[in-house]
């Protein structure tokens, strides 16, 4: 009688990973996704992060002029910097007449980093993470 052994989960997880970067970079996987060159190129800028941490700590929407006292930038600047976090999807907008108010998508934001989070630590292999981080997977 021939013995079948079983792998362990770990195991089977790290049968499934690719061998290489090329491998891996042909595998689809929803960090593919979540990886958004646009919310990243927004969020680079350092004025655009003061900006963005203004309008989150003020907790409402504001105009361009109430943003701009926030920092030494020209209001034709500042606009130009809310209007690319707006295309990011980091901030809404509303216009009112000629003024337009910015406030920041919380629930959006939010919702889109902890979902990359989750996927980056889905890729974590075994021990890799570090302990108490991550919810399941490797991490648990």
């Amino acid at each position: 009688m021939v013995q079948v052994h079983k792998r362990s989960a770990p195991a089977r997880k790290a049968a499934r990973r690719p061998a290489t970067p090329r491998q891996a970079a042909a595998r689809k996987s929803p960090l593919d996704a979540l990886l958004d060159p646009d919310l990243f190129k927004a969020l680079c800028d350092p004025t655009r992060v003061s900006l963005l941490a203004c309008l989150a700590k003020c907790g409402r929407a504001c105009s361009v002029g109430e943003v701009a006292e926030c920092c030494r930038v020209d209001l034709s600047v500042v606009s130009r910097h809310l209007s690319q976090l707006a295309d990011a999807g980091v901030l809404g907008s509303t216009k009112q007449g000629r003024t337009v108010f910015y406030r920041v998508r919380f629930t959006g934001l939010s919702d889109k980093l902890r979902a990359l989070a989750d996927a980056i630590d889905a890729c974590c292999p075994d021990g890799a993470c570090g302990e108490g981080r991550g919810k399941g997977g490797c991490c648990g």
